[in-house]
């Protein structure tokens, strides 16, 4: 959130900008209250609580099961909605098919669940801040879901649709691609990884498979172009 940024930019003390994180979302859970229902207001934040839940599993598929044991689309798909609608979450749905245009093949039934803002994630799982500052700390797993969380962040801060692929494969282990963009009349993969180790198993399986004109990275390594692969830097993933 900019008022977080900007108070540390001023002060240089985080500790004071995890109280306006705290305050913000405090906000959040105030308007999920006013501008719905006493019974969806529970649903709302039932959801959007679990979140950091749902991204920190091997699959980050959004499943309703982690909210509440029992839980469904009937309960919680318009919960999910109010979110989206809101700007408060973001919604990465998986592709049924790669072909042109993508949005229209999109499975609003199979989605992943991104909140709308990277540092209220952090704050919200309760990560340290010390990990996610030291660069010699690279092998966190809920890294590579604030990493993923920050790209699903810039891409719907720039409008771009938020898309991702899985095979269907279940023989050799599941391939799967963070996002997948569309450049004119071609499919881009796009993998993402919170560290600078960026091998890849499922980026060889979608380049056999589809034979994309260029593959994106975006890690801790620097800008590169290798084995038909772009090679961005997190810090840089606005410029996509």
């Amino acid at each position: 959130m900019p008022s977080s940024v900007l108070e540390f930019t001023n002060t240089n003390f985080l500790i004071i900008v995890s109280d306006i994180q705290n305050r913000i979302m405090n906000d959040y859970i105030a308007d999920m209250a006013k501008y719905a229902s006493d019974s969806q207001a529970i649903e709302i934040r039932a959801a959007y609580n679990s979140v950091p839940a749902q991204l920190a599993k091997e699959n980050k598929k959004f499943q309703y099961k982690v909210v509440q044991r029992g839980g469904s689309s009937s309960i919680f798909g318009k919960a999910i909605d109010w979110l989206e609608t809101a700007k408060i979450a973001n919604k990465c749905h998986n592709l049924t098919t790669l072909e042109i245009p993508l949005e229209t093949y999109k499975d609003f039934a199979n989605f992943k669940l991104y909140m709308s803002d990277t540092g209220l994630l952090t704050m919200k799982s309760g990560m340290a801040q010390e990990i996610i500052l030291n660069p010699a700390i690279s092998d966190n797993r809920f890294l590579e879901a604030i990493a993923e969380n920050y790209v699903a962040q810039h891409f719907a801060c720039r409008e771009k649709p938020l898309l991702c692929w899985r095979s269907d494969s279940k023989s050799g282990g599941q391939a799967k691609i963070d996002f997948v963009l569309q450049d004119g009349a071609n499919v881009i993969p796009v993998e993402v990884k919170a560290g600078d180790n960026v091998t890849s198993r499922s980026l060889s399986v979608f380049v056999k498979k589809y034979a994309p004109p260029y593959s994106i990275r975006i890690s801790a390594k620097n800008f590169g172009f290798e084995n038909g692969i772009k090679s961005v830097p997190l810090c840089a993933a606005f410029c996509i």
